[in-house]
């Protein structure tokens, strides 16, 4: 399913992906929407993809509860995949997420809305994070103190399939990129892309899309469900800081059927006028904020 993309994934020096759904310790009970529980055959399928990381805190954190946040952090860690949002105990979710890249700490942190009404138990309050921007403040400050260069916030947040962030959105953003202790936002939830926007001299963008999903025209859902990008920020580090000097991206698809993820440029002739048109899609997404200036490139194809 993933193949396609491994090369652009391998050659990054660090690659993070989103996981929204629990991973099944056995593979019983597997279940899709509304309540998800995945093969945990899926952690393996990102480690051979080149991921080093996933964000876990989504809607869908805890639709298999405790057991599921546990399953799926056991398959993650058995696979070799760091993960942050969602934690087995109290001392897991007071733990920063650290990834050391040519001898520069890039702190990755991960929160999520809410949990679709799934209250997390009282006794368990720290089983996913839940979006507190204050919070988020204050973590990615102790991040800093600790010694990270580099803080990355994912955000699990928007209105699903729609392409303009919404004020809420924005207004987050430009708090959390404000702040010196936060460098980088990356967004999901929404299943469409929305735009990269650049705040400051900082970068966040709304909304990366489906990489791989069953989201389609075919269930219902408008074309552009089918359509992903692989962000590449490139970092520069300097004097003990580290900052972001470029965003490009790839244009992605994901075939239903046969659940293959393809770069819009690079699949196969079949699916020419699909590519090309998600391909399009994603360039009138990357423009959909008003008065926004596209504030990232795409790759060439």
């Amino acid at each position: 399913m993933l193949a396609p993309v491994k090369p652009l994934l391998a050659a990054a020096d660090l690659a993070i992906c989103h996981l929204e759904t629990p991973l099944s310790a056995d593979d019983t009970n597997i279940s899709g929407y509304p309540v998800f529980n995945t093969p945990h055959e899926l952690a393996d399928a990102i480690k051979e993809a080149g991921y080093k990381g996933c964000s876990t805190a989504s809607n869908h954190a805890i639709d298999a509860g405790a057991d599921g946040v546990t399953a799926t952090l056991d398959a993650l860690d058995e696979a070799g995949i760091a993960h942050a949002g969602t934690a087995r105990t109290r001392e897991e979710a007071e733990a920063i997420e650290v990834h050391t890249v040519k001898g520069v700490r890039i702190a990755h942190l991960s929160y999520t809305y809410g949990t679709n009404g799934i209250p997390a138990p009282a006794s368990q309050p720290w089983l996913v994070n839940v979006t507190d921007v204050a919070r988020i403040l204050a973590d990615a400050a102790r991040a800093k103190q600790a010694g990270a260069q580099f803080v990355v916030v994912s955000m699990h947040w928007g209105v699903e399939y729609q392409t303009a962030p919404t004020p809420e959105q924005q207004a987050q953003a430009q708090t959390l990129l404000a702040s010196p202790d936060v460098d980088l936002i990356l967004g999901d939830h929404v299943h469409v892309l929305q735009p990269v926007q650049k705040i400051g001299d900082k970068y966040v963008i709304y909304g990366l899309g489906n990489l791989l999903s069953n989201q389609s025209p075919a269930a219902g859902l408008t074309p552009n469900t089918e359509d992903g990008a692989i962000l590449t920020a490139q970092v520069r580090a300097q004097n003990g800081t580290a900052s972001v000097e470029r965003v490009t991206y790839t244009a992605t698809y994901v075939e239903i059927g046969p659940y293959t993820v393809w770069p819009t440029g690079s699949g196969p002739a079949r699916l020419r006028s699909r590519l090309d048109a998600s391909y399009q899609r994603t360039l009138a997404a990357e423009t959909s904020l008003p008065g926004h200036e596209r504030d990232a490139q795409p790759d060439p194809r």
